[in-house]
């Protein structure tokens, strides 16, 4: 493994380990991103799935029951058609076309957040559009680990404070990336090869966590997503580059 795709995926899984850990984890789908310019999207997607587990075991055990039930209900109801619907286009979608539909989820929540929303509280929004949210949270979350950021837009209005949103998508996602292992293991893009490469990257990825949860309570939120969303944008362009060029 050459030394730059090493250092590529190692600051990927911190940078995952970490957004979980302390900030709720809707854009640690920038690691999926990453790892899609020095690796296949599907490559990518195996990669990171037993890894985005362990991190969400490790951060759950310290937000331990501050999760919105009512909330965790509606979106793990969501996720069930969009899942079913990843599973199904999954062997259809090509490489470029995983790669494009990354960058457009990560170019789409990058302006969304960035938006200009005025003055004014943002209405809650219904549970229905929390259906939808959740389907295309499991559908996104299937095909590229990129379930964050329809959640994000949903949950982000129900007026939960910062700590009870951490542990609801925490929540989710834990059972969410759990459920996705099976169809996975069904469609065989699993591989000795990329489990034991995680192997290497778990130690990153407990300390990333570890590091998160501590950043959680002393990291100004709004410093830490800035930085994000240059890392999307900049990465978005990359992979669509690099898609057309191919």
């Amino acid at each position: 493994m050459a030394p730059e795709i090493l250092l590529v995926t190692a600051l990927a899984v911190f940078f995952a380990g970490f957004s979980k850990g302390g900030f709720g984890g809707s854009v640690a789908f920038v690691s999926s991103a990453i790892l899609a310019i020095v690796m296949k999207p599907t490559e990518a997607v195996a990669f990171m799935a037993p890894l985005l587990i362990l991190m969400d075991v490790g951060t759950l055990r310290s937000f331990w029951g501050g999760w919105d039930a009512r909330q965790v209900k509606v979106l793990l109801i969501g996720s069930a058609p969009g899942m079913i619907l990843g599973t199904i286009l999954f062997t259809v979608i090509s490489d470029d076309m995983l790669r494009i539909l990354l960058a457009t989820i990560a170019l789409a929540f990058v302006i969304w957040r960035l938006w200009p929303k005025g003055t004014k509280t943002p209405k809650p929004y219904s549970e229905n559009l929390g259906y939808v949210a959740g389907a295309v949270a499991g559908f996104s979350s299937f095909v590229s680990h990129a379930g964050g950021p329809p959640t994000a837009m949903y949950l982000l209005t129900q007026k939960l404070s910062k700590t009870q949103y951490h542990a609801t998508v925490t929540l989710v996602f834990w059972i969410v990336n759990t459920l996705k292992i099976i169809p996975y293991a069904f469609l065989g893009i699993f591989s000795v090869e990329l489990f034991l490469y995680g192997l290497y990257m778990v130690p990153i990825a407990i300390f990333g966590v570890w590091l998160g949860i501590r950043a959680h309570h002393w990291i100004p939120e709004h410093l830490f997503f800035r930085f994000t969303y240059v890392c999307l944008a900049l990465t978005s362009v990359k992979l669509i580059y690099d898609s057309v060029m191919n």
